[in-house]
C-alpha cells in the first residue's frame, strides 16, 4: 500500500507567523496562519484539511458497505466539522461531527442507519481519531 504525504513550512511566532501547506499528490497548496486557525481569518488550517479527509473517507467506506450488503449506490454527500477549542493553556480538537445524505433506493433507515454507525467506526480515519467524540447525523434522500 502506498504511503501519503504532505507538508508544511512556517515562518515567525505563532500569532504573527505564517506557513503553507503542499499535498504530497499535488492537488492543493494553500497558506494558513493564528487567524485562520483559530479565529475567522483567510487561509486554510489543519481543521479543515482533517475534515475533508474524514468526510472523503466515510463517504467511501459507507459506499463500500452498502455496495457489499447488496445496494446500489447513487450518490452520498458527508459534511464533516472540526471543532478546536482552547482547553487549559493549549488548543485541542474537542469533538468532530459527520453529516451524510446518502441515496440509496431500496434500503429501509434502520438498515442504512445499521451500516452507517458501523462505518463511522470502522473508516480508517474514524480509527486514527478514536480519541475525539464522533457524531454522526446519517439520513436517507
Amino acid at each position: 500500500m502506498p504511503v501519503r504525504t504532505s507538508e508544511a513550512n512556517w515562518k515567525g511566532d505563532l500569532k504573527h507567523g505564517q506557513g503553507t501547506v503542499h499535498l504530497g499528490s499535488g492537488a492543493w497548496e494553500g497558506q494558513y496562519n493564528f487567524s485562520s486557525r483559530f479565529e475567522s481569518g483567510k487561509g486554510s488550517n489543519p481543521e479543515e484539511l482533517l475534515a475533508a479527509a474524514h468526510a472523503g473517507c466515510f463517504s467511501m467506506a459507507l459506499s463500500a458497505g452498502l455496495s457489499g450488503a447488496g445496494f446500489t449506490v447513487e450518490s452520498i454527500h458527508t459534511a464533516a466539522k472540526v471543532k478546536v477549542e482552547l482547553v487549559g493553556a493549549g488548543f485541542e480538537i474537542t469533538g468532530i461531527e459527520l453529516i451524510t445524505e446518502a441515496n440509496i433506493p431500496g434500503i429501509d433507515k434502520e438498515t442504512f442507519d445499521k451500516i452507517a454507525a458501523a462505518t463511522k467506526e470502522g473508516c480508517p480515519v474514524s480509527k486514527a481519531l478514536k480519541a475525539v467524540p464522533i457524531r454522526l447525523d446519517a439520513k436517507l434522500v
